[in-house]
């Protein structure tokens, strides 16, 4: 069910109310919110919120979950393919071929003993 935020042109108020989407839009300013001594019974109006933002909670939910096609066709053509082993030396039949060399990742350093 969604949270409408409404605004009293009587009394000036802006408030929230949670209904569901089948329900009519309210007409006048409830009782118990008015900022009138004596209810007021102003005229209500459904004005635009901001809305709720859209979380994402738990494990397993990334930025990059839900990118494009193209977006992901062009990562994949920008990250060099992975080898998977040692580094294989260059064929030696093209002339001018520029050699391939590995670069491996650097192993993360052991915590200091407390």
């Amino acid at each position: 069910m969604p949270t409408y935020e409404y605004a009293c042109e009587k009394c000036g108020r802006t408030f929230d109310k949670f209904q569901p989407i089948a329900d009519a839009a309210l007409k006048t300013c409830p009782k118990e919110i008015c900022a009138e001594k004596k209810w007021g019974r102003g005229k209500v109006k459904r004005v635009i919120g901001a809305g709720g933002g859209l979380i994402f909670k738990g494990s397993g939910f990334y930025i990059t979950d839900y990118r494009s096609d193209n977006y992901k066709a062009g990562a994949k053509k920008e990250t060099p393919a992975s080898t998977g082993g040692e580094a294989k030396p260059a064929a030696s039949g093209a002339p001018g071929a520029p050699a391939k060399t590995e670069v491996k990742p650097a192993k993360p350093a052991k915590p200091a003993a407390t």
